[in-house]
């Protein structure tokens, strides 16, 4: 057991990831040494930042506080203290069922545990954080909260109303991350889109990009999380006319069946829906569309699946997940339908749609085929150095691997790689001289 050593263990989605930094570079400030998602924890202090989005989620987190449990039962721990989505909504729940926990903390106080550590918060790192991720990307979010009401989904009862963040503190704060040497930027909130809606009623994430992508050192900018119901449309030419704009855009759709998305409020139609994306691919030329579709929603029939499925192969969707409805207490579909999809037919639906998804996937990446591409380096590992195009977030999305043989590439360095194979998620190439 080390001594001020702090464990921080990260659940769920990225926008966790930047609670953590940020709590991490105040532990730093006051003296404490950190290790992020360590296979081996040894720190005297463990923190778990958890998610409860969904069922399978809440499961992880939960399993992964009782393994720390058990480490603090077995004297290899201190302290432990839980953080996050989950504890936010469970709070009361969790303190009960686990009382070993030293204390938990919502998604919103959780500064409150250095006061309680007996330690201050630092002013001057305000806003700063301890990157986790490789140190030329990054994750910025833009806002926390969601004002939509999908029925399925519990993230609102989680985060409360959308809130966006002053223009200012967000260009700052990637004006600092460029000065340490990050040169990607994802971009996230639970809504996107919805940027500055709060602030004055108007829509303001095209400005927003726009600026971001005018501040000196900022090489790519990646958009996740937007949402297609009253999509600003200007957005689309800042994508197209900015180079260091990614050709790249993460929007769930979740259903497009009328049927389905009427019963999820999503407040989009399938008419929409297709139009819409007509208009992304026809604005940007090229643009690589990433989506989340939703299989086994409350009376979702074979009919509706089948249209899904035929959707899916027309709009060839470069990047996709899907995942099965699980019922979340408190939402709409909780309270007023009944999970009455079998889950053998939601596994059924899952397993078919994401086939459908790899052939297309397939040939997305063999057209790429003798294109040259440019590439970030991520990391060195075995034979190969592992990469990725503007058209790839990290860890989601393919890489490209190259060779390590013959040719010596900097981690965080942009070359120009010449595409020799492909898989149905991976790329392989070679440096460009």
């Amino acid at each position: 057991m080390k001594k001020n050593q702090i464990d921080i263990v990260t659940m769920g989605c990225s926008k966790n990831l930047v609670d953590s930094e940020l709590l991490m570079k105040q532990f730093e400030a006051n003296g404490y040494h950190c290790v992020h998602d360590s296979e081996r924890p040894d720190g005297e202090i463990a923190v778990i930042n958890t998610c409860g989005f969904i069922e399978s989620a809440k499961e992880e987190s939960i399993n992964t506080i009782l393994e720390f449990v058990s480490a603090k039962n077995e004297g290899r721990l201190k302290r432990l203290y839980v953080m996050g989505c989950l504890s936010q909504r469970y709070k009361e729940e969790l303190e009960k069922e686990i009382p070993e926990v030293d204390k938990f903390y919502g998604k919103f106080n959780y500064k409150q545990l250095l006061s309680d550590l007996g330690k201050a918060e630092i002013p001057s790192c305000n806003g700063r954080r301890s990157l986790t991720t490789p140190r030329h990307y990054a994750y910025v979010k833009i806002a926390e909260g969601c004002d939509r009401r999908c029925a399925y989904c519990a993230i609102p009862l989680i985060t409360g109303k959308h809130v966006s963040r002053p223009k200012e503190d967000i260009l700052q704060e990637i004006r600092e991350l460029v000065a340490d040497g990050v040169k990607e930027f994802q971009i996230i909130a639970q809504e996107l889109t919805y940027y500055g809606v709060d602030i004055d009623g108007q829509r303001h994430i095209a400005d927003l990009i726009g600026d971001i992508a005018d501040v000196e050192g900022v090489k790519w900018v990646r958009l996740h999380y937007a949402y297609p119901n009253q999509f600003p449309l200007e957005l689309l030419d800042v994508i197209r006319e900015k180079p260091n704009v990614c050709k790249y855009l993460d929007i769930a759709l979740q259903h497009i069946s009328n049927h389905m998305l009427d019963a999820m409020h999503r407040h989009v139609s399938k008419e929409e829906t297709i139009e819409l994306i007509k208009k992304i691919r026809a604005a940007v030329p090229g643009i690589h569309l990433r989506t989340t579709l939703l299989v086994g929603f409350p009376g979702e029939t074979d009919e509706d699946f089948e249209e899904l499925v035929e959707f899916v192969k027309w709009a060839k969707f470069e990047r996709m997940g899907a995942f099965a409805y699980s019922e979340e207490e408190g939402t709409y579909s909780a309270v007023h339908y009944e999970d009455n999809v079998l889950q053998e037919v939601k596994q059924y639906r899952l397993d078919r749609l994401m086939a459908v998804q790899q052939r297309i996937s397939a040939n997305v990446e063999a057209e790429k085929i003798g294109k040259v591409m440019t590439v970030i380096i991520d990391r060195k590992e075995g034979d190969y150095y592992i990469g990725r195009t503007e058209y790839c977030s990290p860890e989601v999305d393919p890489e490209v691997l190259i060779p390590t043989k013959g040719s010596r590439l900097r981690v965080g360095c942009f070359y120009r790689v010449k595409i020799t194979d492909s898989e149905a998620f991976d790329l392989y190439g070679q440096v460009v001289k």
